[in-house]
């Protein structure tokens, strides 16, 4: 492992929410830049980020990043910041909320995170385990589920529990939160309702890690991705040529069209819509799901989906109408 892959692996995010005084808020802005200008200049400081209020999230959330959890400590511990948190009171409308994890790496794409802190006790650490994978499992089922991350107490640092989830969106996520299913395992877990959820808007849903121990989730093999990329592009392609079909253009104007067309079809419709969706199991499978399980139930989706299109062109040219003889 290299020196920046081992500086990945090994940083923290500490995730703080503070509300904030109406009328405070161009004060708290400027106060907290400042702020962040004095971390940057600890060791370790990577980045921080800070987010307005949004309709899911009525804290102020501010991020910051570091290479180890001993200089997230020693930031978070440190008399400068003391001192500035004293000199920011009057800004503050009530005590804020702090979560530090360790071993979160930076993936690439921008989600919507949510992070839920429990307080658990050490002689039900088992029974909170097994009521966690339930909520994972359950949370899997859910249209733009993107992973879950589950990170233990770091001592000395943070004594809580802290389970982070992202979803492709808001709506996603409000289906999740708002469902019958959530509730049911709340009240499963209700000795764990001890606990404080916060949601992170997608501008900063990037910072955070769902793959194995905090790393990135490793992207669909080439061979897997060119299935995908042909599953999308058999019908995108036979659809515009057909729709071209009328206008006779020659070929090399056609052709210049249509691979634009198919491009920007492809990009914005065929694959987030149709593809994406329909395969998200085949190309990132769950962690506890077995590889060959995983990877017979994509061949036969493929299979399937790429002979229905066969036969609905087939019909279509052939039985319905034949553009080659007109």
């Amino acid at each position: 492992m290299d020196a920046d892959n081992a500086a990945t692996n090994n940083a923290a995010t500490v995730i703080i929410g503070q509300r904030v005084r109406p009328g405070c808020e161009q004060a708290f802005i400027k106060w907290q830049h400042a702020l962040n200008d004095v971390a940057s200049h600890y060791p370790g400081f990577i980045g921080a980020e800070v987010t307005a209020p949004t309709a899911v999230q009525p804290e102020w959330v501010v991020v910051y990043r570091f290479d180890s959890t001993a200089n997230v400590a020693a930031w978070i511990n440190s008399a400068a910041r003391q001192d500035r948190l004293a000199a920011g009171q009057e800004f503050f409308d009530g005590p804020p909320t702090q979560q530090v994890l360790g071993g979160a790496a930076k993936p690439t794409d921008e989600l919507v995170t949510v992070v839920v802190t429990h307080r658990v006790n050490p002689e039900d650490v088992d029974e909170f385990l097994a009521w966690q994978r339930r909520l994972e499992e359950a949370e899997s089922t859910f249209h733009g589920y993107r992973g879950t991350e589950l990170f233990r107490p770091i001592e000395g640092v943070q004594d809580n529990w802290t389970a982070m989830y992202r979803f492709d969106s808001a709506a996603d996520l409000d289906a999740w939160l708002t469902s019958g299913e959530r509730k049911q395992l709340l009240a499963d877990g209700k000795r764990f309702d001890d606990f404080d959820l916060k949601t992170v808007d997608s501008s900063f849903g990037n910072w955070f890690a769902f793959g194995e121990r905090g790393t990135e989730t490793k992207p669909p093999s080439d061979l897997k991705t060119a299935i995908a990329v042909w599953v999308g592009l058999y019908p995108t392609v036979v659809l515009l040529t057909l729709a071209q079909f009328p206008l006779r253009l020659p070929l090399w104007l056609g052709m210049l069209v249509g691979n634009l067309l198919s491009s920007l079809a492809m990009t914005f419709l065929t694959m987030p819509y149709y593809v994406n969706p329909l395969l998200k199991k085949w190309l990132r499978p769950p962690a506890n799901v077995p590889a060959a399980r995983t990877n017979l139930r994509g061949i036969a989706i493929v299979t399937a989906v790429m002979a229905f299109w066969a036969v609905v062109f087939w019909v279509l040219t052939t039985q319905i109408w034949a553009p080659s003889r007109r």
